[in-house]
């Protein structure tokens, strides 16, 4: 009963309020602070905020763009199953995992970015092509290098749960469906390298796991003593080398 009369409260302290900011042309004004919505005096106004409300949006989805739709998401996978391998899962730090995907991604999708540079907007910029057709060569490089990294399969398995016919080439399968095929056919190549990582790690844990247990060390926590070997393997196998130049070269097949 009290929680309902201090909402009936605070709704009546509320509405004394706005009425006490409510001028009489109804504006909301308050000490210092106005707020009005004028109407656009012509069409072209109208467009141009349009126009500003896609950009701030195309913008606050960059990040998402970037993560699904490039390297990014195999990279930053294979670098956490990679520091989980190792048995320490704080180091290094998820700043420095994720700092280093997000500079592979930007040196392994540098071809795609450069042709769609020179192929949608450079001529958008010098008026040359109008917004659709700058959106359409913009994308063709991306999707061209979505297609190689995704398996038909996954593709036949969106298109038919969109129940869409058959497409006769490449350029009928829309963005919509080729977007979750890469990212399915990207986290199980991530989760295939992730896999080839984890066996020489689970070698060492066994072998010194058998080893405390022979010794009747029971006690002692078998991840506290592999730890020293893994990392001693890594550097003497020089493992960020081989990570990187694998994770690279896995996008050039």
């Amino acid at each position: 009963m009290k929680r309902y009369i201090l909402i009936l409260l605070l709704i009546s302290l509320s509405s004394l309020i706005l009425s006490a900011c409510t001028s009489e042309n109804g504006k909301w004004q308050a000490p210092g602070i106005t707020l009005t919505v004028d109407a656009a005096g012509k069409p072209r106004e109208v467009s141009t905020g349009i126009q500003l409300i896609v950009i701030l949006t195309v913008l606050s989805l960059a990040p998402t763009i970037i993560i699904m739709a490039t390297s990014f998401t195999r990279i930053v996978v294979v670098l956490a199953l990679l520091k989980n391998a190792l048995g320490a899962p704080t180091v290094p730090p998820a700043q420095v995992i994720t700092g280093l995907a997000l500079l592979l991604t930007f040196f392994i999708m540098a071809p795609v970015y450069n042709k769609m540079n020179e192929q949608a907007i450079k001529p958008y910029m010098s008026g040359d092509i109008q917004e659709e057709e700058a959106f359409n060569r913009a994308m063709k490089p991306l999707r061209d290098f979505m297609f190689t990294q995704t398996r038909e399969k996954d593709i036949a398995l969106f298109l038919d749960i969109n129940k869409q016919p058959k497409p006769k080439t490449i350029e009928d399968i829309p963005t919509i469906v080729l977007l979750p095929a890469f990212v399915i056919s990207e986290l199980r190549i991530a989760f295939t390298m992730g896999f080839v990582i984890y066996v020489p790690f689970l070698v060492i844990d066994i072998v010194v796991s058998s080893l405390l247990l022979a010794m009747g060390m029971m006690m002692l926590p078998p991840t506290v003593v592999s730890l020293p070997f893994k990392l001693l393997l890594f550097v003497m196998v020089d493992g960020w080398y081989l990570i990187t130049r694998s994770l690279a070269l896995s996008f050039y097949r």
